[in-house]
């Protein structure tokens, strides 16, 4: 993760990419249906443009301060730099945080303005022994983090002389020869890159930026400290943070004919170099030096600062107060008002004649190969502004800026590198707009089109409805007619039926009651038999009396015999009867029988008639509704139809 980078309040308005000077840095990419920008940390210098601009809260920055408070609590034993813009912004407050400091446990505290003295004394001495001509000032980390990765061809021209802070940090460690960890109070966000930079060797730890620094001791107070001052006396190094501030110091012992070019601001600045490289690379500019500052209002309104919001003069005011003290020195001193600037450089020289130039000259990486923009072809090109819609000469040079980029063509080139996206143009999104809109017109056109010829459509389908409904409520008339007349032959069959019951019944009746004449005519018969029997045995009881009585009773004799012929005349007939009868009985049993039949058979066809009955009944109700069925679709057609 780099040193700036976006949270969740971006909104995707582009204003970053507008004040950043370090193409590729803000990287436009599509989330969801909306736009954010994210930080690439290869190629951001850390110049705090985007976080000037962005009014939504949407950028945010990392120091060493919460690792610097948690080492310090663990005992690490750490010595404290301090920039000279510290004091210029907490002119009142600047004691009070060094003691809280001090309670905290930091071991010593160093103005930077006393390396600020080295890194002048460094310049002119540099300058003057290798005849560096026209080179370009590296106190600000955010200059050199461009030149090394988008004007490498200037890293030759960059001054090799450490910054105030890395002069410090050195004349501590090998002069000094304090071994603590250093932090440095800072006012950049950048500083951190140059503290990280290998070529810097480790001599500083901790980047703490005045804002974090003061809202953490402002969150966490520290009681039972006293006010704090820093250690070694400085000269006017401590103005090093005003625009021209190195400027003025080297006018100062060298004399204003003495020609540096000053030059600040965000986006200012990386304009100059880019449009001047060829001029500074060759040396053909009259310059001693190019004071270069990324801020327009210099270290004393740094990326780091609170001042920097608002602005506030009183912090310009202080430093004017600090200036003013610095140049009422005495005659001794290398920036003592009497003198004269030979006689100051010579002061200077004397006060640090004991140092070695080359303890305090630094090197520079090469950092462009993680920064290349690669340029489109013509065809290339071309293709990108056909995916714009930009298919004119005129559309191709709208430069309306809206995509944070000077022009069409730029904004081509960042989507042809993948830094922005063709959603991301205003112009492609209106002429979308305007295209969906003229599709939305012929397609309501259309849409009025088609409903004319529906309504015609509709009439004659109308019109076919209706006759294919009256032919079916005919058909349905037709089934409900039949069906009424099935109902009622049906109910008239079940009547007749309900007869056809009534005399298998009666039939029964008559049959059982002939039966049972039949019974008691045999019963009679049997009767008859019986009497014929003992009749024939009284008539041959009277035959053998009448042969006993001899001539006397021969006529008795001739009756008894016409007694016998009686009764076995009157048995035989009996018998006979009986046979006749017992056929009759089964023809009669016989025919209650099939009478039986015939009502089971009645009783079912009037069961099925009368479920006839009911279903026809059932059947006439569910054509009924049926008839209302087609009546209601065919008027909510006619209905829709209409519509």
């Amino acid at each position: 993760m780099g040193l700036v980078s976006t949270n969740d309040k971006c909104i995707g308005c582009n204003k970053c990419i507008r004040a950043c000077s370090s193409m590729g840095a803000n990287v436009a990419t599509e989330r969801g249906r909306g736009n954010i920008i994210d930080v690439d940390p290869d190629k951001c210098i850390a110049c705090g443009a985007c976080l000037d601009a962005c009014e939504h809260g949407a950028r945010e920055y990392t120091d060493d301060v919460e690792r610097f408070f948690d080492d310090l609590g663990k005992g690490v034993k750490i010595s404290v730099l301090i920039a000279p813009a510290f004091l210029a912004n907490y002119p009142k407050e600047y004691e009070k945080y060094l003691g809280m400091l001090k309670k905290l446990g930091v071991n010593r505290f160093i103005s930077v303005s006393f390396g600020a003295d080295i890194c002048t004394w460094g310049y002119i001495k540099y300058i003057t022994e290798n005849k560096f001509f026209g080179g370009i000032s590296q106190p600000c980390p955010a200059v050199v983090g461009f030149i090394e990765r988008y004007t490498p061809e200037l890293i030759p021209k960059l001054m090799p002389v450490q910054s105030p802070m890395m002069c410090s940090a050195i004349y501590l460690n090998k002069y000094m020869h304090v071994s603590d960890k250093l932090a440095f109070i800072s006012p950049c966000i950048a500083k951190k890159n140059e503290i990280d930079d290998p070529n810097n060797k480790g001599y500083v730890s901790y980047n703490l930026t005045f804002k974090h620094l003061v809202e953490y001791l402002k969150k966490n107070p520290v009681s039972g400290a006293t006010p704090y001052k820093d250690e070694i006396e400085y000269g006017l190094g401590s103005i090093y943070p005003m625009p021209g501030g190195l400027k003025e110091n080297v006018y100062w012992l060298l004399g204003e004919d003495a020609l540096v070019r000053q030059m600040e601001g965000e986006h200012h600045m990386y304009e100059y170099l880019q449009h001047n490289k060829e001029l500074l690379k060759c040396g053909r500019s009259s310059y001693l030096f190019v004071d270069a500052l990324n801020c327009t209002s210099g270290c004393l309104y740094g990326t780091g600062t609170e001042a920097r919001q608002d602005m506030r003069e009183d912090v310009f005011m202080a430093i004017q107060k600090i200036k003013a003290d610095s140049k009422n020195h005495s005659k001794k001193s290398a920036w003592g008002r009497e003198l004269t600037p030979e006689k100051r450089l010579a002061a200077l020289n004397k006060q640090f004649a004991d140092l070695n130039l080359n303890d305090f000259l630094r090197k520079y990486t090469d950092r462009s190969a993680q920064c290349k923009v690669k340029t489109p072809n013509a065809k290339e090109l071309d293709d990108i502004f056909r995916q714009l819609k930009k298919d004119t000469p005129e559309k191709r040079s709208i430069d309306c800026g809206c995509c944070g980029y000077e022009s069409c063509e730029e904004m081509a080139v960042a989507i042809y590198n993948g830094f922005n996206h063709i959603h991301n143009c205003v112009h492609f999104i209106k002429d979308r707009a305007y295209e969906e809109k003229d599709k939305a017109i012929e397609l309501s056109e259309e849409i009025t089109r088609t409903q004319d010829a529906m309504r015609d459509k509709k009439l004659s389908i109308a019109d076919e409805i209706g006759s294919d409904f009256d032919t079916m409520r005919n058909t349905i008339g037709q089934i409900e007619e039949t069906s009424n007349e099935n109902a009622h032959q049906t109910e008239g069959i079940s009547k007749e039926m309900g007869q056809v019951n009534d005399f298998a019944n009666e039939l029964r009746e008559v049959l059982a009651k002939i039966e049972s004449y039949l019974n008691r005519l045999e019963s009679n018969n049997l009767a008859v038999i019986g009497i014929a029997s003992q009749t024939n045995l009284l008539a041959l009881n009277a035959s053998i009396e009448a042969a006993r009585a001899g001539e006397a009773g021969r006529g008795f004799a001739v009756v008894a015999d016409e007694i016998k012929k009686l009764a076995e005349d009157s048995k035989t007939t009996a018998d006979d009867s009986n046979a006749n009868n017992k056929d009759v009985k089964e023809t009669i049993e016989h025919l209650i029988e099939e009478a039986e039949k015939l009502t089971e058979i009645v009783q079912s066809v009037n069961g099925r008639a009368t479920t006839l009955v009911t279903s026809a009944e059932e059947t006439a109700v569910s054509i009924s509704l049926m008839k209302d069925m087609a009546d209601n679709v065919e008027s909510s057609l006619r209905k829709v139809l209409e519509d």
